[in-house]
C-alpha cells in the first residue's frame, strides 16, 4: 500500500489564498486524512516578476483560519525542507543539466526579438504558437562554449516529434496528447529560476508526493510533466484534475465579478466550517445531504466521485449555509464568535448579548450582519435613514411614558390605543419609533428590543430627538 502524500503549491502572486486554491486544498487534505497520509504546502515563488509582498504569509494564515492544517511547509519545515522553491534553485539546475546531458533537454540562445518574430509568423500562417526548435540542432559542446563566453540562454525540454503521451486521470480517465503538438517548454529561465513545469516535477518526486490533485487548467501541461518523469526514470504519481470554479453565469471565477480571496469572506463574518462545507458540496455530493462536517466528508469521500462539470460558486447559497451554521451554534459559542469578530461589542456584555441574540439570530447570515442588526443596543444612533416624523413620534412617546409594566403586550396596547385616539395608523407610529430608537427602518422585533433596552433608556433616547 502506497504512502499517501498530497500537496498544494500556491504561488504568492496574489492578495491572499484564492477560493479556487482553498477548494483544491480541501480535497487534497481530505484525501490525505482519509488514507492516514500527509498534506504538504510548498510555495512556488519562482515567478519573481509577479511576487506580492506578504502574500505567502496571508496564504498560510487563511489556510489556518479555514482549519486545513498541513504537516510540512515553509512555516513549520519537514523532512524535505526547504519548502519554498526560491530556496531550492541549485536542485533544479542540477536536474535540468542532467536532462541536457542525456539529450532530453537543450540550451536555447534565441533572443526575445527572434521569438517575437517567430510568434508573429506563426500567427500570420495560422500555426500553433510553439518554439520552432532552431536551437535543438546545436551540439551540446558548442552550447557549453557559448555559455562559457557569456551568452544568455534558457534550457528547453526536448519533446519527441512523434508518438503520443497518455496519462490516466483519477477523475477523467485516460487523456492523450500528440507529441507534435507539445511545445519544447522552457525548464530553466535566463534568470536561473525554473519554470513551474520543471520545479513541480522535481519537487513532487523529491518530496514523495503520491497524488497530484490540481485544477483542470493544468491538464494541457500534464504531458510535459509525464515526459519529464519518463526522461528522469521516475515513477509517476497518481493524477486528478478538478474542475475550476465558475460564477453563476458560468464565467470563470474572477475578482472582477466576485470576491475571490479567502480573507474577503473572513472579514465579512463567514465561518470556516461553513466555507469548507460549501466548497465540499461544489466538488462532490454526499448522498443529497447539504450540511456535513469535514470528518463526515473524509469518511465518505472518493476521488472518482468528484464531478467534472464546472461547479458554480453561488454566494447566496454560501450565505444561506453560513446562516444555518450560525443557527446551529449554542448561545455561548455564538456570543464568543461575535465578540471576537465585532470590535463594537463590549467584551463584558455577555448578559446583554444573551437577551439580544434571540432577536437577531434567525436573521443573521454572517457574523458581520450582527452589527447592522444590533448596534443600537450598544450605541445610540446619531444618524437616521430618513427624517423622523415628529408628530407621529410624539404619539409613541406619550403612549410609552404612561406604560406601567414595561412588557411587549403593555407597550403594544398603549401604542395602538394612542394611535386610535389620534386617528392615525398604528404601523406608522411604530415605524417612527423604530427609526428613532435604531436609526433604521428595518431591524429586529421592535417591542422586544425596547424590553431589552428598558424604559429609562428608551424614553431618554426619545427625549433627545
Amino acid at each position: 500500500m502506497i504512502k499517501v502524500r498530497t500537496r498544494i503549491a500556491p504561488s504568492p502572486t496574489g492578495q491572499d489564498l484564492h477560493i479556487g486554491n482553498a477548494y483544491t486544498a480541501l480535497i487534497n487534505y481530505v484525501v490525505a486524512k482519509k488514507n492516514n497520509g500527509q498534506f504538504i504546502i510548498r510555495v512556488e515563488d519562482t515567478d519573481r516578476t509577479r511576487l506580492v509582498e506578504g502574500s505567502e504569509q496571508r496564504i498560510l494564515k487563511s489556510l489556518e483560519w479555514l482549519g486545513i492544517p498541513h504537516q510540512e511547509g515553509p512555516d513549520i519545515g519537514g523532512p524535505f525542507a526547504p519548502y519554498r522553491q526560491s530556496d531550492r534553485l541549485p536542485i533544479y539546475i542540477k536536474y535540468a543539466e542532467e536532462l541536457a546531458e542525456k539529450g532530453h533537454a537543450y540550451y536555447c540562445f534565441c533572443t526575445a526579438s527572434r521569438l517575437e518574430e517567430m510568434r508573429k509568423s506563426q500567427e500570420a500562417n495560422h500555426q500553433p504558437p510553439m518554439y520552432d526548435g532552431l536551437c535543438k540542432k546545436i551540439p551540446l559542446e558548442e552550447a557549453k562554449k557559448r555559455i562559457a563566453n557569456g551568452e544568455k540562454y534558457v534550457i528547453r525540454l526536448n519533446v519527441p516529434e512523434e508518438g503520443t503521451t497518455t496519462f490516466h486521470d483519477l477523475i477523467r480517465g485516460d487523456i492523450s496528447f500528440e507529441n507534435k503538438l507539445i511545445d519544447d517548454q522552457v525548464l530553466i529561465k535566463s534568470d536561473g529560476y525554473p519554470t513551474y513545469h520543471l520545479g513541480v516535477v522535481v519537487d513532487d518526486h523529491i518530496m514523495e508526493i503520491s497524488h497530484i490533485i490540481r485544477g483542470e487548467e493544468w491538464i494541457s501541461s500534464t504531458p510535459k510533466h509525464i515526459l519529464l518523469y519518463q526522461f528522469f526514470g521516475w515513477e509517476m504519481p497518481q493524477i486528478a484534475h478538478v474542475s475550476v470554479l465558475r460564477n453563476p453565469d458560468k464565467s470563470k471565477l474572477s475578482k472582477r465579478k466576485n470576491p475571490v480571496w479567502v480573507s474577503d469572506y473572513r472579514v465579512k463574518g463567514y465561518l470556516p466550517e461553513a466555507m469548507k462545507n460549501y466548497m465540499a458540496t461544489m466538488a462532490w455530493s454526499y448522498d443529497g445531504k447539504e450540511l456535513f462536517s469535514v470528518d463526515e466528508m473524509i469518511a465518505q469521500f472518493e476521488l472518482k466521485d468528484v464531478q467534472t462539470t464546472a461547479p458554480v460558486f453561488d454566494q447566496e447559497k454560501l450565505r444561506w449555509m453560513n446562516g444555518e451554521y450560525i443557527r446551529k451554534m449554542n448561545e455561548d459559542e455564538l456570543i464568543e464568535k461575535i465578540t471576537a469578530f465585532d470590535a463594537t461589542v463590549p467584551k463584558d456584555s455577555k448578559d446583554l448579548m444573551k437577551k439580544i441574540l434571540p432577536l437577531v439570530k434567525e436573521r443573521m447570515k454572517t457574523l458581520g450582519e450582527f452589527e447592522s442588526l444590533a448596534d443600537f443596543f450598544f450605541v445610540r444612533p446619531v444618524a437616521f435613514e430618513r427624517d423622523i416624523k415628529k408628530e407621529m413620534l410624539q404619539i409613541a412617546i406619550d403612549a410609552l411614558s404612561s406604560v406601567a409594566s414595561w412588557t411587549h403586550d403593555a407597550m403594544e396596547k398603549a401604542m395602538r390605543n394612542a394611535s386610535d385616539k389620534k386617528d392615525v395608523k398604528a404601523k406608522e407610529v411604530f415605524m417612527e419609533l423604530r427609526l428613532a430608537i435604531t436609526g433604521k427602518t428595518v431591524g429586529p422585533p421592535l417591542l422586544e428590543s425596547l424590553e431589552v433596552l428598558g424604559k429609562e433608556e428608551t424614553l431618554e433616547r426619545l427625549s433627545l430627538l
